[in-house]
């Protein structure tokens, strides 16, 4: 700070022009100059560097609360209100998520599938529930279309697929991927919106074919899904709306790093009590096993 202080104005003043606007001694400036940190701005230096280090780590998402786990997480003695002091000083801020547009949300059933669901999005264990839809990303190319499928016991993606078109492929093969990575023995409710790939003759006969049972949001409803439409918001957030992608195959990539690399085993979740995804279920697993 006191080097701050001194490179800002060394052009404009010289130090007894500027004592005098001061009104102090040359002598008391040159020994607040001399003056070693006291103990707590040192500690504010060193645990400020970790925060800012945790937070590039993060991909520059993290607030003060997730970044406050973190520095407990290393054994660092700290209260919740020091850091959030220390990061709005050193100019680190949490990535700000967007708010819906106002509309009128429409509230009718499906007229193809029940709303098994009925927004209970808390389960008891993994692969009893997974939700599942589509969004769009923007390339010099043109779109590029990600499904993805998320277990609701960890909120951990599944399954996901990137294609070209928005057909019912991308879904099919999304979901395939989920089946192949957890191989479920019991039967899946499987949650998706009224899209047309989810109402596909297709769809309905891959689900037949692999023993899941569908469940659809009410037609315009965007909450009966709203776990699938919070990672989309999440992923927008963090990653796409920060970048500019020149080809399909470079977003890919990024969505793949985002997914694999950080969402999945990394990014700390409110819902699985700060923990990632993989964590939740890695810990739930040995808690059972010491059962």
């Amino acid at each position: 700070m006191r080097d701050a202080f001194v490179a800002e104005h060394r052009g404009l003043f010289s130090v007894r022009a500027m004592c005098r606007c001061l009104r102090i001694q040359p002598s008391g400036f040159y020994a607040w100059l001399k003056a070693p940190l006291s103990r707590r701005a040192i500690e504010d230096q060193r645990q400020t560097a970790m925060l800012q280090e945790a937070w590039v780590e993060s991909g520059k998402v993290y607030g003060h609360r997730k970044l406050h786990d973190d520095l407990l997480e290393q054994g660092e003695s700290v209260c919740l209100n020091r850091v959030a002091r220390l990061t709005k000083l050193a100019g680190i801020r949490a990535q700000i998520g967007y708010k819906r547009r106002p509309g009128k949300y429409g509230d009718k059933p499906s007229i193809i599938v029940d709303n098994t669901l009925d927004r209970q999005f808390d389960v008891a264990a993994a692969d009893i529930v997974w939700v599942t839809d589509i969004t769009y990303i923007r390339t010099h190319e043109g779109f590029a279309y990600l499904a993805v499928v998320i277990d609701l016991y960890s909120r951990r993606v599944v399954g996901w697929s990137m294609q070209s078109r928005q057909t019912t492929d991308v879904v099919l093969q999304a979901l395939l991927m989920a089946i192949w990575r957890r191989k479920p023995r019991e039967k899946v409710l499987i949650h998706s919106d009224q899209g047309s790939q989810f109402t596909s003759m297709d769809w309905a006969a891959f689900l037949r074919a692999h023993k899941l049972e569908h469940s659809m949001s009410r037609r315009g409803n965007c909450h009966d899904n709203a776990v699938a439409e919070s990672f989309f918001n999440l992923l927008k957030r963090e990653r796409i709306r920060r970048r500019t992608y020149r080809t399909r195959a470079e977003a890919r990539q990024d969505v793949f790093d985002y997914i694999e690399m950080f969402y999945n085993p990394k990014r700390k979740h409110a819902h699985n009590g700060m923990l990632s995804p993989i964590e939740f279920e890695r810990q739930q697993k040995l808690n059972n096993k010491g059962v």
